[in-house]
């Protein structure tokens, strides 16, 4: 099984083709500028980086290249759309109504829409993505993964931030705890590589990035 996986930017798109039977990364990209002059992709297929320079006025035309290149004789990893299983889609907040990944549909659109507050830089931006590839393979099965998912259990003595419960009420402000993917792979990794049963462990996860985060996790839920 194969799968797409995409994650958009205001401007920007990467990709990755993912083969799931073997975990192997088939081709990744990174779409730059979108509706901006100059816009480029620079796609990676067998080791070898390709930059073709294209105008992409929008993010439907930026992932018409990029199934384009996809499918090509030349930089292509599948003969056709129809190898893909689905489409997943990164998604940075899913505020308190997502705490696993979901089919995406016209509802959770909405719903991560709703929360855009909570994330204005990176949620817009991820429903751009949604929309463009309902439009261009409007047959295709899309999933929405949320980056504050793996958090959901934290208890709610803990995610209250020390502020006026009102703002909670009102605007939803409390602790949702990020990068979630990153650190659920890590602890699973974790307890992989020490040979253990991860409900046995205490661990501490430092994601290291353009944005950084700490996180404790104990009987494999975040405490």
């Amino acid at each position: 099984m194969k799968v797409l996986v995409l994650n958009s930017g205001s401007s920007s798109l990467k990709y990755q083709v993912i083969d799931m039977e073997t975990e192997e990364t088939l081709a990744k990209g990174y779409f730059e500028r979108i509706g901006q002059p100059n816009s480029f992709l620079t796609h990676k297929v067998n080791g070898v980086k390709h930059k073709f320079e294209r105008e992409a006025k929008d993010h439907e035309k930026a992932i018409e290249f990029v199934l384009d290149r996809l499918t090509n004789d030349h930089y292509g990893v599948i003969k056709s759309l129809d190898e893909l299983a689905g489409i997943g889609h990164r998604v940075v907040h899913g505020g308190e109504k997502f705490s696993k990944p979901v089919l995406i549909t016209d509802e959770v659109i909405e719903e991560i829409r709703s929360v855009s507050s909570l994330a204005p830089l990176h949620n817009p931006a991820a429903v751009l993505g949604m929309e463009a590839c309902k439009k261009v393979v409007p047959n295709m099965k899309m999933v929405a993964v949320f980056d504050t998912a793996f958090h959901q259990t934290l208890p709610k003595e803990r995610y209250i931030y020390p502020i006026p419960y009102e703002y909670y009420e009102k605007y939803g402000i409390r602790k949702y705890g990020f990068h979630g993917t990153s650190h659920q792979y890590v602890a699973e990794r974790v307890a992989h590589l020490l040979k253990k049963d991860i409900k046995d462990l205490k661990i501490v996860n430092c994601h290291l990035g353009q944005g950084a985060s700490v996180c404790a996790i104990q009987n494999r839920k975040v405490c």
